[in-house]
């Protein structure tokens, strides 16, 4: 699906745009900026941090992100090894620049999480380490946990290790860039190689069952001064990269399940009913899904320009629920899969941005080196997927509550004017709606025989910016909506 973008230009909604985003933060009690002590704490780690011994600063790692990134979290690396490739994953070492009970790792437990608000981000830590000292940054030498792993020409993993040591970025690309980069030819070696461990990686996934579901991201961006609502699917790149990630994170998982000390990001798989559910929505929608098809590989074959394959996905957010974090210390969890990977898995990639991945840093490199693991780090595991949870619950609340209110900015000045709209969902006698232009989702009333997939055409009654809230109505019908 191409991207669309719309913005909020007048300039009265825009003045009651960002009143509202910033009253947001204040209602949800948002931090604003660090204390001293932990600014302070910052600052003398940077200044003070010893790089590591093992010296791969010979390896020409990349960065791939967002454009603009700062806080960057992962390098990579990729060459061929035989027939297959040798992958390796550099990871920032945040828990050198961290002292466990600090300053720093307190205020980062309050976080759990950098969040992302419109109006900017909330970040885990100060930016001494955020964006300089932990930060991979091109051109300099940076400490990183190092994952090597050893894939064959199917992309399964062969072996894999994990070592402190320093490194050097040679570019940072933004998404968009690597991606013309390998369309044209023109990539570095990484990068070209990027495609085909993706890919195969890709098909892992698919033949162990996994799914990714990769519906369009829906983001809210401030350009030139106005807020953009974008709505785009992933570019191949970012789903070649994720693989990485998922690699990682599975390889991590495995070496504390082993050892039976860790913690694990956990799914349950979906229940019996919400996949009948989810089976017969398919069939109304007429994209119905194979008895004998896994849901992983129905999704991934499902055309995202379709407006029926946009109500597919809606439904399929029902069968990925229920994730969460598992503690293990000497003994493993029941139930140690994360049922969308098809495999157990830890978050291990983004210690900038998430507090729990220090700990599965730490602990899968103790293990890897055979050493103890920290006693910090096994004594607070226990405090982890309740600090997550509750993080994670804030920055779904803030998103969506500054997406209600982005959406109804992007209404106001269309009162009394008619939209089309696809439906997603229906609920008794109220619809969810993904309306053509603006890339807005609300609720509506719903017409007698409406059915997910199909076309409708609806009314702006109101639009509210302060509190997001939104209210339609269908062509005849008095009756409306939020």
């Amino acid at each position: 699906m191409p991207s669309r973008r719309t913005h909020v230009t007048a300039s009265a909604a825009q003045s009651e745009l960002a009143v509202a985003l910033a009253s947001l933060r204040t209602g949800l009690d948002l931090p604003e900026g660090f204390p001293e002590p932990v600014e302070r704490e910052a600052e003398a780690a940077a200044a003070a941090l010893t790089l590591p011994m093992t010296d791969l600063t010979g390896v020409p790692f990349v960065t791939i992100d967002p454009d603009g990134s700062t806080d960057l979290d992962q390098a990579v690396h990729i060459e061929r090894s035989g027939a297959g490739f040798r992958v390796r994953y550099a990871i920032a070492d945040v828990p050198a620049l961290v002292r466990p009970d600090g300053a720093v790792d307190i205020e980062a437990r309050r976080r759990g999480q950098t969040i992302y608000a419109a109006d900017g981000r909330i970040p885990l830590h100060p930016s001494a380490i955020g964006e300089r000292a932990g930060s991979l940054l091109a051109g300099v030498d940076r400490g990183a946990f190092v994952w090597e792993l050893v894939l064959d020409a199917g992309g399964r993993e062969v072996s894999v290790s994990l070592v402190r040591a320093r490194v050097r970025s040679r570019r940072q690309w933004s998404y968009a860039d690597a991606q013309a980069a390998v369309d044209d030819g023109s990539a570095p070696e990484t990068l070209l190689l990027l495609k085909p461990v993706g890919l195969a990686r890709i098909e892992c996934e698919r033949l162990r069952g996994g799914a990714s579901l990769n519906a369009p991201d829906e983001e809210i961006v401030l350009r030139e001064g106005a807020y953009t609502l974008e709505r785009r699917s992933p570019l191949p790149i970012e789903e070649w990269n994720a693989q990485i990630s998922l690699l990682t994170g599975m390889a991590a998982a495995r070496l504390m399940l082993d050892a039976r000390i860790g913690i694990l990001r956990t799914m349950p798989p979906p229940a019996e009913e919400a996949v009948t559910s989810f089976r017969a929505q398919t069939t109304a929608l007429g994209l119905p899904w194979a008895a004998d098809q896994p849901y992983g590989e129905y999704l991934r074959g499902l055309d995202h320009t379709d407006p029926r394959a946009l109500a597919v996905m809606q439904a399929a957010t029902g069968l990925f629920r229920g994730a969460g974090y598992v503690v293990m210390d000497g003994e493993a969890p029941a139930d140690p899969l994360q049922s969308a990977v098809a495999a157990p898995y830890a978050h291990t990639t983004a210690p900038l941005r998430r507090l729990v991945d220090r700990w599965v840093l730490v602990i899968c490199e103790a293990l890897s080196a055979g050493r103890e693991v920290p006693a910090w780090a096994r004594r607070s595991l226990t405090e982890l997927p309740s600090i997550m949870g509750a993080s994670s619950r804030l920055g779904s609340q803030l998103n969506a509550a500054s997406i209600d209110r982005v959406e109804a900015a992007l209404l106001a000045d269309r009162i009394g004017d008619e939209f089309e709209a696809t439906v997603l969902s229906v609920r008794g006698d109220t619809m969810t709606v993904q309306l053509a232009e603006p890339a807005v989702v609300a609720s509506a009333p719903r017409p007698d025989g409406v059915q997910p997939g199909t076309v409708v055409r609806l009314c702006l009654a109101t639009a509210d910016i302060p509190t997001g809230r939104s209210t339609f109505t269908t062509p005849g019908s008095s009756r409306a909506h939020e």
